[in-house]
């Protein structure tokens, strides 16, 4: 029996706010064996801080100490009212709002002399097919935006690029949770739809990572 062992990360909340659903959602999913087929899906979780640079730290001593195959990474979108897998990570940094650090770079490059993007390496429009086909709305996003996201997003694509060859990774948006938007007006997604989406594209990046050799041609 084979197993793929997936790394969730979450943020902790930021701008004022109490919770972050991404961090909730990775906390719920942190545990789950998930039997897929023949092959056994183990997913652990790992808070990741809402900080420019030591959010890339963090995400790497975590990758050396789960030793995943597949990567995926989840943060808030608010104003979003679908699962968004994130296609490209921009290499800049350009923030509207300190991060959790008082930190606030602008057009700041997250890695000097790194390329100018690097695409997503999971299967982002077999996720949206999925989430859509159970009645979870999913869209491609082509923006991870200038924040600590983004920053997050290139940061975990620049390692696997240079010293994790051999693991599968991304980044997935996910919208408010509904207690976040009584004093705001924006869409937003229940806690255990937002789980179930996270868990489809985790077993559909699962398997992904398995079926297809990472020489060959990415999905886009």
């Amino acid at each position: 029996m084979t197993e793929t062992r997936v790394l969730v990360t979450g943020f902790e909340p930021f701008d004022g706010d109490a919770v972050n659903p991404a961090l909730e959602a990775a906390k719920q999913l942190h545990g789950r064996r998930l039997q897929v087929g023949p092959r056994t899906v183990s997913i652990q979780s790992e808070p990741i801080p809402t900080v420019f640079h030591k959010s890339i730290q963090v995400l790497r001593q975590a990758i050396v100490r789960h030793r995943p195959d597949v990567v995926v990474a989840v943060g808030q979108a608010g104003g979003r009212y679908a699962i968004t897998p994130e296609r490209v990570a921009i290499n800049v940094d350009d923030a509207r709002i300190p991060d959790n650090e008082g930190q606030q770079p602008v057009d700041e490059p997250i890695v000097p002399d790194g390329p100018a993007a690097y695409f997503s390496r999971l299967p982002i429009k077999r996720i949206v097919q999925t989430l859509r086909e159970a009645g979870i709305p999913a869209a491609v996003s082509n923006t991870a935006g200038t924040y600590v996201c983004n920053h997050l997003f290139y940061g975990l694509m620049h390692l696997l690029a240079t010293e994790f060859p051999g693991v599968r990774g991304g980044f997935i948006h996910i919208p408010f949770l509904p207690e976040q938007t009584v004093q705001r007006e924006a869409p937003s997604m229940s806690l255990s739809d937002i789980v179930r989406g996270l868990e489809f594209a985790v077993q559909v990046s699962a398997e992904y990572a398995t079926d297809v050799p990472l020489t060959a041609g990415r999905e886009c």
